[in-house]
């Protein structure tokens, strides 16, 4: 316990949490949130920031051991989240549902708000990354501070929505369906080279 509390390390904790904010992007994410409000898929923010912190903290110590038990590496698990980000990003700029609503329980807080929204392919891979930077417990409190910020900002998403406006919500909605729809096709091109490589394909 004491070599943990030794470990701490201000400077090392505020570095995991901007880049995990830069990445998780909940700000950003906001207009789909509340797009998906308006469209009858509910958020229930306790259980998709718990799934979240869930699957970081999962991923974080047994990621890539669980990924190679199903023979899966992580450029195929991003062009996976790519591929319903997507689909997101499609509903947020045609205003059609390609992503159905299949479960009254748990509404939209799994898919595509816990994942891959908060806890996407990129930011996953990044949590991974960090283990080489910084020392772990400072990586799980930068974490943490970023899934605090996210239930927030769930919890009072119709307060938000109230200020921003109806107009400036769909403005909103509509320019970061781009922003989503041009991460995906980044997310997707720079990963789908190296899962054809290892299909023993040639990427175009």
């Amino acid at each position: 316990m004491l070599d943990i509390l030794h470990q701490i390390d201000i400077v090392e904790i505020l570095s995991a949490f901007i880049v995990m904010f830069a990445i998780i992007d909940i700000t950003g994410s906001i207009p789909i949130f509340i797009g998906m409000e308006d469209s009858g898929k509910h958020i229930k923010p306790l259980q998709a920031t718990g799934v979240a912190l869930g699957l970081f903290v999962g991923f974080f110590f047994a990621g890539e051991a669980l990924l190679r038990l199903f023979s899966i590496d992580i450029a195929s698990f991003a062009v996976a989240g790519a591929i319903v980000l997507f689909l997101l990003a499609l509903e947020m700029i045609m205003g059609r549902e390609f992503i159905k609503n299949e479960s009254a329980g748990s509404g939209a807080s799994i898919v595509p708000v816990a994942f891959p929204l908060i806890a996407g392919p990129g930011a996953l891979t990044a949590l991974l990354s960090l283990r080489a930077e910084y020392a772990t417990v400072n990586i799980m409190l930068g974490l943490l501070l970023n899934i605090v910020l996210d239930y927030l900002v769930l919890l009072f998403l119709k307060r938000l929505e109230r200020w921003l406006g109806n107009d400036l919500v769909f403005v909103l909605r509509k320019f970061f369906g781009v922003i989503l729809l041009a991460i995906a096709i980044k997310l997707f091109g720079s990963n789908i080279g190296v899962v054809m490589q290892g299909a023993g394909l040639q990427a175009p």
